[in-house]
């Protein structure tokens, strides 16, 4: 076989196998689509009919999931939940190394602290907790767990689906520093720097 045909083979191989060890949803239909348009070139050079038709297969399925990531916002949703629920409280502790990483400051939801339930397809995949001062919303924690990190949860969150916050009676958000990981992402979902650290306005 051509060692050019061969390599083309391995490299289909390696962003199959690299996929199946992907945590994050969106990250991982990418690299099995860039894999099955790789066997699919294989398969055509071989040439392998079955191989290719598989592959047509999985790319149609990946790329079709792909556009629902990013085109849907209706199967989004932030639910207010009580601080002492036991659900949030197990929720919260479970990904408390995760959030560690990015909010080290955060240790648990106090009492008279507002709450979000960040869900996806009916699904928990986050929580927003913040601190109520008047209209404005003081930012304790937002975390989505990894495998959602690269849909629109967050950008949504601040945008459409700001009603969250609003139906409460906030008008702002305010977040402290943090990590500068945490930084990024808050600037990139909305937030912008001010003399007291990120904030967004909700009007």
């Amino acid at each position: 076989m051509d060692p050019m045909i061969e390599l083309i083979g391995y490299l289909a191989s390696a962003l199959v196998v690299v996929s199946l060890a992907m945590s994050s949803v969106v990250r991982l239909r990418i690299a099995s689509a860039a894999g099955s348009l790789l066997f699919i070139i294989y398969g055509a050079l071989l040439p392998s009919v079955p191989l290719i038709l598989t592959n047509l297969a999985t790319l149609g399925l990946n790329l079709w999931y792909l556009r629902k990531e990013f085109s849907s916002r209706s199967n989004l949703g932030a639910v207010p939940i009580d601080t002492d629920q036991p659900f949030l409280v197990d929720f919260l502790s479970s990904h408390a190394d995760d959030i560690r990483h990015t909010q080290p400051e955060f240790d648990a939801a106090r009492d008279g602290d507002f709450v979000l339930l960040l869900t996806r397809d009916g699904l928990p995949a986050g929580a927003v907790v913040g601190e109520p001062d008047g209209s404005t919303l003081r930012l304790r924690l937002d975390y989505v767990m990894h495998a959602y990190r690269d849909t629109q949860l967050g950008s949504w969150l601040y945008t459409t689906g700001k009603r969250a916050f609003t139906d409460a009676g906030f008008t702002r958000i305010l977040a402290g520093p943090g990590t500068e990981t945490h930084a990024r992402y808050l600037r990139r979902v909305g937030f912008t720097d001010g003399d007291h650290g990120l904030a967004v306005n909700l009007g």
